[in-house]
Parts: C-alpha cells; sequence; structure tokens
C-alpha cells in the first residue's frame, strides 16, 4: 500500500513521497491503485480529478484525504484577470466609461477558448426534463462568475448589465407566493456572457467593487472530482473543500453528474468536506446516460414520467443491484449554494446513508426552476437511511420521488425552508421519526406506505392520491420490481407525533386544482377508514373496479395537537391542548436550539417504544416495517440520541423527555 502525497510546490514527475511530492491529485489519481491512500497539501488546486480505478473492497479502498489540519481546496473555476472598462453606450451607461447609474463600473474581459478546452459552460444551457423555462424565453448558462467565492446573477442582454435592479423575492413555482431572495445586495451584481467561436466575452457589474482588487473566477469545468467510468468502486473523498463546477441540470430521467459523486458505482465514501457552488447538483449519487437521457425534451413524444418507468427497467438490465450500485456514504459535509441539490440520485443510491450534513441554500437563488430542486432529492431510495441531517433555507428540504421503499428519515432537522418534506408517489414501507419538520409546510404525502413516529410538526401537512401514475414497488430490500400502483391516499401510520400549529393555506398552490386535503395536523385523513378490515367491508363486487374511490386505512394514535393543529376524526389516544403553546427554533452560532412552553398534558408519558412489529403492513407491496437486515425496525434513539427503553412509556414528540413549562434544548 502506497501513500502518494500532491502539494502546490510539487511536480507530477516526481516520487510522490512526503519530500517530493506530486503538483496535481490528478496525477496521483492515475497512479494510485487499490489500498492506496492520497495525501494533499494545503493550497488550491484548479483541476477536475477523474481518478482512473477504484478499490477492491471496504477494507482494500482508495482514499483521497486533505492532509491533517491543512486546508485544501479543490475548484471547477479560473481566475480571471485583466477586466476593463466596458462602453456599452446607451441610456444610462454614463459617458463612455461604463458607469452605470449608482451600480459602480461594468467591465469587460475576452477569455480564449483554450481556457475552456472542449467544455464552455457559457455555451450550454441549463435545461433538460422537467424543467420549467419562463414564458419570456431566457435561459439560464451553466456558466458562473464568482466575485471574491460568490456567484453573481446573470442577466440575458449586455444593457441589463448596466443598471441592474434590487431584487428581494423572487415566485416560488410550488406556492405561487413571492419568496425571499437570499442576498438583494447581490442581485445587482450581474454578469453576461457572448461565446465566438475562438473567444468569449463577458461582461460583469461588481457594484462598488474594483475587479482588480478582488478575486473574479469564472468555472471552466463540469466536475470537480467525478469519475470518467462507470464501477470505480470504493473510493473515500475526506476532508476537501470541493468548489464552483459548472453541473448541468440532472433529472432522473438523464445523466446525472454532479461537483463530486461516484458515477454509477458502489461503496464510495464522501466525508467531512465543504461542497458549494455546483451550478446544479454537488454531490451525485445517481443515474448513468445508457437508461435515458432526456429523451422527453429531446423527443417530445411521451412524457417524462413514462422514460423514468422505462429508466427502471432498464437500469436492472444493466446490472442494478446490491452487488453492483449504491451503498454509498455521504457524511458530516457541509453543503450549501447550489442551483438545484445538495445530494442528488436516481437508482444509484440505493442502501446508502446520508448523515450529519449541514445543508443549506439549495435552490434559493431561483435563477432557473423545475420538478427536481431540492436540498436532498432522490428517486429510487431503497434502503436508505438519511439521519441526523440539518437542512435549512432551501427551496425544499428533503424529496424522496418514486419508490421509496425500506427508506428512513430520522433525527433530521428541517426548518426554515418553503417545504421541509415530500414524498411522491411511493408506496412504503417507508418511516419518518424524531424529526423536527419546522417549515410552513411540515409535510406533504403523495404517497402511501409511511410510517410517521415521534417527530415535532410545527407547518401544514398536505395529502394527495395520484391516479395518474402508477409506479415500481419492489421485493423487499431488494431492487427487483414486483409490481407497479397508482396512489390511492391513505394507508399511512401516524403515532406520537407533537404537532403545534402552522396555516393550512401556505400549502395550496393558487390557480390549480385537484389537490387532496391540506391540514394542521392529521385532520386531513378524515373519510380515511381507521382499521384494514373497515375498508375491506366497505368496497364493492367487481374485481378493481371495487377499489376505485375509496382510500386506504389511516393508523392514527396517541398524538398531541396544539394551536391551530386538528386531530384525525377517529384517532385513538389524541390529545388536544386546549390554550396556545408558544415555541420556535433558536439559531445561534451554528447551535440549533429548541424553545417550547409546553403544559403537563402534552409531556405526559404515552408510548412504549415503537418497533416495526407495532405498525400495520403496508398493503400494495405487502411488506412489513423493517431494518435493512431484514429485523423489525426499532425507533428506540431520539432526537439527540437519547435511548428508549422497552416497557417505558414516553412522551410524544421527538425527545425522550421535555419537562413541562418554559424550555430550551439543544437539538443540533
Amino acid at each position: 500500500m502506497t501513500r502518494y502525497h500532491v502539494a502546490t510546490t510539487g511536480a507530477d514527475d516526481a516520487e510522490g513521497t512526503a519530500d517530493a511530492p506530486l503538483r496535481t491529485v490528478s496525477r496521483a489519481a492515475a497512479l494510485a491503485r487499490p489500498g492506496d491512500t492520497v495525501t494533499v497539501h494545503a493550497g488550491e488546486y484548479r483541476e477536475w480529478v477523474r481518478p482512473a480505478r477504484g478499490g477492491r473492497s471496504d477494507t482494500r479502498r482508495i482514499t483521497y484525504e486533505a492532509a491533517p489540519g491543512e486546508h485544501v481546496v479543490i475548484k471547477g473555476s479560473e481566475r480571471i484577470t485583466g477586466w476593463t472598462r466596458a462602453d456599452l453606450g446607451g441610456t444610462g451607461a454614463g459617458t463612455g466609461a461604463g458607469t452605470g447609474t449608482g451600480t459602480g463600473t461594468v467591465r469587460t474581459v475576452t477569455v480564449p477558448a483554450g481556457l475552456f478546452g472542449d467544455f464552455n459552460p457559457f455555451a450550454h444551457e441549463v435545461d433538460g426534463d422537467w424543467l420549467l423555462h419562463p414564458p419570456t424565453g431566457e435561459r439560464a448558462h451553466l456558466g458562473e462568475v464568482y466575485l471574491d467565492g460568490r456567484s453573481l446573477y446573470e442577466v440575458h442582454d449586455r444593457a441589463a448589465v448596466v443598471d441592474p435592479p434590487r431584487r428581494t423575492t423572487a415566485v416560488d413555482q410550488w406556492t405561487g407566493r413571492q419568496q425571499p431572495l437570499p442576498d438583494p445586495d447581490a442581485t445587482r451584481r450581474v454578469w453576461y456572457a457572448e461565446v465566438g467561436r475562438a473567444a468569449t466575452t463577458i461582461w460583469a457589474n461588481f457594484g462598488d467593487v474594483d475587479p482588480g482588487d478582488a478575486i473574479v473566477e469564472i468555472n471552466v469545468r463540469r466536475s470537480v472530482f467525478y469519475p470518467d467510468e462507470h464501477h470505480l468502486d470504493y473510493i473515500t473523498v475526506r476532508g476537501f473543500e470541493l468548489a464552483q463546477a459548472a453541473t448541468p441540470w440532472a433529472p432522473p430521467t438523464a445523466d446525472q453528474p454532479g461537483l463530486v459523486g461516484p458515477n454509477w458505482a458502489r461503496g464510495w465514501v464522501i466525508e467531512d468536506c465543504f461542497i458549494h457552488d455546483a451550478k446544479c447538483s454537488a454531490v451525485s449519487l445517481g443515474k448513468e446516460a445508457s437508461t435515458g437521457h432526456n429523451l422527453s425534451t429531446q423527443r417530445g413524444d411521451k412524457p417524462g414520467y413514462q422514460y423514468q418507468l422505462e429508466a427502471v427497467f432498464a437500469a436492472r438490465q444493466i446490472g442494478w443491484d446490491r452487488e453492483h450500485v449504491g451503498s454509498h456514504v455521504v457524511r458530516r459535509n457541509t453543503i450549501t449554494d447550489c442551483g438545484q441539490n445538495a445530494v442528488v440520485g436516481h437508482l444509484g443510491a440505493v442502501f446508502s446513508t446520508i448523515e450529519d450534513n449541514h445543508v443549506a441554500r439549495i435552490g434559493t437563488r431561483r435563477q432557473f426552476v423545475g420538478y427536481e430542486i431540492a436540498g436532498i432529492k432522490l428517486h429510487a431510495a431503497i434502503d436508505v437511511e438519511i439521519r441526523g441531517n440539518h437542512v435549512h433555507d432551501c427551496t425544499l428540504g428533503i424529496w424522496l420521488d418514486w419508490q421509496t421503499q425500506g427508506t428512513r428519515v430520522t433525527r433530521n432537522v428541517l426548518h426554515d425552508n418553503t417545504r421541509d418534506l415530500f414524498v411522491e408517489v411511493s408506496h412504503g414501507p417507508y418511516v419518518v421519526d424524531h424529526n423536527v419538520l419546522a417549515s410552513a409546510v411540515a409535510v406533504e404525502v403523495f404517497s402511501q406506505g409511511g410510517a410517521f413516529v415521534h417527530n415535532l410538526v410545527g407547518g401544514a401537512v398536505r395529502l394527495e392520491a395520484v391516479l395518474d401514475r402508477a409506479t415500481p414497488y419492489h421485493r423487499p430490500h431488494s431492487t427487483q420490481v414486483a409490481g407497479y400502483a397508482v396512489v390511492y391516499g391513505g394507508d399511512d401510520r401516524w403515532v406520537g407525533n407533537l404537532f403545534l400549529g402552522g396555516d393550512a393555506t401556505s400549502a395550496y398552490v393558487p390557480g390549480t386544482a385537484g389537490y387532496g386535503p391540506v391540514d394542521v395536523g392529521t385532520a386531513g385523513y378524515d373519510g380515511c377508514p381507521a382499521t384494514f378490515d373497515e375498508y375491506l367491508a366497505g368496497l364493492g363486487p367487481g374485481d378493481h373496479v371495487r377499489f376505485h374511490g375509496h382510500r386506504q386505512p389511516a393508523y392514527v394514535h396517541h398524538n398531541v395537537y396544539a394551536n391551530s393543529a386538528r386531530p384525525y376524526e377517529q384517532e385513538r389516544g389524541a390529545v388536544v391542548l386546549p390554550g396556545p403553546v408558544a415555541w420556535g427554533l433558536v439559531v445561534d452560532d451554528g447551535a440549533v436550539h429548541l424553545e417550547l412552553d409546553l403544559p403537563e398534558a402534552a409531556v405526559a408519558p404515552v408510548l412504549d417504544v415503537v418497533t416495526g412489529a407495532d405498525l400495520p403492513p403496508v398493503r400494495f407491496v405487502g411488506a412489513d416495517f423493517e431494518a435493512p437486515d431484514g429485523s423489525p425496525v426499532v425507533l428506540g434513539t431520539d432526537l439527540r440520541g437519547d435511548a428508549r427503553t422497552a416497557g417505558t412509556a414516553y412522551p410524544a414528540g421527538p425527545l425522550v423527555a421535555l419537562p413541562a413549562g418554559p424550555t430550551r434544548v439543544r437539538i443540533r
């Protein structure tokens, strides 16, 4: 086993020892073999690392790591100097010096084509299946201009660079409401580019900053750490800052390259990194191109849904199974300021763990919109555990879409997102336990077969049946397709949750129709039978037609409701608090505290430890709530990591104990 060293003082024809280090991580990646370690020393590396080979097993990995205690940055960008004053002419352009009306100086630079090689982000639009283009026809590009590490806004003609307006909000595609932009002052710092055969010319308004006194960069590489080949398994990426890549739109019906990721492989570990400023997706665990690549957009003959369904079967034909794909670990990373996702993956994330990450400001600049934007966005999340993450200030926190089965979302803290958790067109079983879901829209369930246990729910709960998209389900703990079905609604379990109110109207999209119940609490399940026997007794004669129009059972008991939250009409053991309950989250120097003022009735012990044996099996899959090893799942660890003991009763909510009266507890 060899340890290669890389340093900014090295040379790629050196031996790669500590005394004679290599100059680039890419050269070390060409040399490293199973069991080897690449140690990268402090400094800035501008390259796309494309490993030549992977490890052989979990104990014979190839490990890429920042040297202990040293700050290592790998960027997909290049620094650009030589900016000159631009004469744009016309109203507001000043007297020919390029000075805008109150916005500083407009500058320009010409970048030779050779800097980009065969990929120029400024020539490629953000485009593909499930993307929504504005009616004005303006298209965002993959290019970015960064001023002292912060990306500028793109505008779509030279004149707009001169005096850009300050914008404080943008319309959210889901709620139809204006949502705040993260930095209104930054919206006046903009760029525009024109691409020629020999060069790309960029105009930029840097506000009151002289680019000669700042660091100005543009992204020139699609990825930062991402193989060209599939099935390079067992690679660890540890301790780096990874930034500024021109990653393309990554829908589930296309190749899904990220700033960093395995590119259809098995057993990667991505840990302890600071990952930021991916144009679209940062960490990709997702699909490859041979099973479909934006065919709905290219052909226009079938909906994306149909191509997505075909991709599932195509993936099975090329070896989509536990032995070849998935089982990745993404942990203890900070992932921020990306246009589409912090973590994305269709098919390739199976059997993986995403834990203890800090995810923030994903999709909030709203320079493009589409149906695939979320902090964590997974399709076919089979036996995936999403645990202990802090997700905030995103358009959508966690979105589990299609084939959410054997999935567990546990001990996460989500707040200040437009929406927290969305589970779409899945049949379960999946478990959501011991989370804090504190945004205005806390939970959206367009699925069936879920179990929500011991959560704090601080916003609206929106339910919807989906009768026009039959989606696959699988044999338990396997990628083998067992069947497919539409979502009738119901077949959910809500046990021991603490509902603290909110505004149900915040979950509506104006001007649309067909929405199911929206409530604050579980009252949206009113009209569902309370048992499976009651459901069967209500069906009429015939075969498939007798199931039409019948909502499935809702298994709801021992929840606590405060403020505007209301219980399911047939709930057992519901506690409805008579007066208002004050509560909130306080973020202080990176720590998150929960503040509550609860009456005695809210903290009374009501439930023993909940296990899979306490949760009725899901209807369509016919499966129990199990851990990945097939044993009954045990929901025995609370939000802070404290254990629940079998035979002991505990109160509703995500903590094993809370006192009555005012309290403040750190939860992250």
